[in-house]
């Protein structure tokens, strides 16, 4: 008889431990490699010549390396040939900063195609002098860093905007109420075009403020995909949101404006993610 069921136990306990490594496994896949969401963005605002013009967004670094020196990061935005890189904040984490180790990305990354930048909160956690330092090896790198200021990229004599505005934990500001009104004033203080306009914003709890702005595309991080992501309800939890968060991934549609929020690719406080693999985004504009 205790022959029988500790046989039946076995019986058991094997299916267990089976489903358990292959969860442990599945979760440590999911935070060591990287996946590639694409969007297309279709507009007759878009001029001709940047129908099929590609944009690569990396968001939310957070000093996280995969692979030597980051190549499994580069391979992976090479691959999608982009004709530009948006960087959307959070380089370094606060925690456990390495400048050193964000700048040899962001170096690399210069060879692929022109990068712009945006400031996310932990570049304001941070000493200033130390963030003052990077920004100066950024530009020595040729990274186009946007302060509440725009850039026009030219291709075959027709023209998009680009903007760009800083955290506002730059001015202080930490609640999502707070960030909100603070990039509110930013975005009433940038100077606009006619253009197809993007504007980089690393929050993207201010969708309402960006919505009725005028903006075209926008593109965010900062909600780490809710960290972990349940089927069919999307994230857990996330910075300034709180407990499922409306904006955690994806794309989000209001009058004609699409803001596209990158899962990111490190983490910070909370380790591990689960179900929500780091990401990078990778945008095709067309003209409709």
């Amino acid at each position: 008889m205790y022959y029988m069921e500790t046989k039946k136990r076995k019986r058991i306990a094997l299916p267990l431990v089976c489903i358990v490594i292959a969860i442990i496994i599945w979760i440590i896949w999911g935070n060591v490699t990287i996946g590639t969401t694409h969007y297309n963005i279709s507009s007759d605002r878009i001029p001709f010549s940047f129908d099929g013009y590609k944009i690569v967004q990396v968001s939310d670094l957070h000093n996280a390396v995969f692979g030597k020196d980051n190549d499994i990061l580069l391979k992976k935005i090479h691959s999608e040939q982009p004709d530009v890189i948006l960087l959307t904040g959070d380089l370094i984490d606060s925690n456990h900063t390495d400048v050193s180790a964000a700048l040899e990305f962001t170096d690399a990354a210069s060879k692929i195609a022109p990068c712009y930048y945006v400031t996310g909160n932990h570049e304001a956690w941070i000493p200033r002098t130390d963030y003052e330092s990077m920004e100066r090896k950024l530009l020595e790198q040729g990274i186009i860093v946007l302060h509440n200021s725009s850039v026009d990229i030219v291709r075959e004599g027709d023209s998009i905007s680009l903007f760009g505005v800083d955290d506002p934990s730059f001015a202080g500001a930490e609640s999502s109420i707070q960030s909100s009104i603070v990039i509110r004033k930013l975005l009433e203080d940038v100077d606009r075009t006619e253009n197809y306009s993007i504007l980089l914003s690393h929050r993207p709890e201010a969708f309402d403020y960006y919505a009725t702005s005028g903006f075209d595309l926008v593109f965010c991080g900062h909600a780490h995909g809710g960290q972990f992501r349940l089927p069919l309800i999307g994230g857990i939890v996330a910075p300034n949101q709180g407990f499922f968060p409306k904006y955690d991934a994806g794309t989000y549609n209001e009058n004609n404006m699409t803001m596209i929020v990158s899962r990111g690719l490190g983490n910070s406080i909370i380790p591990v993610r689960i179900n929500n693999r780091p990401e990078i985004v990778a945008v095709t504009l067309h003209h409709e």
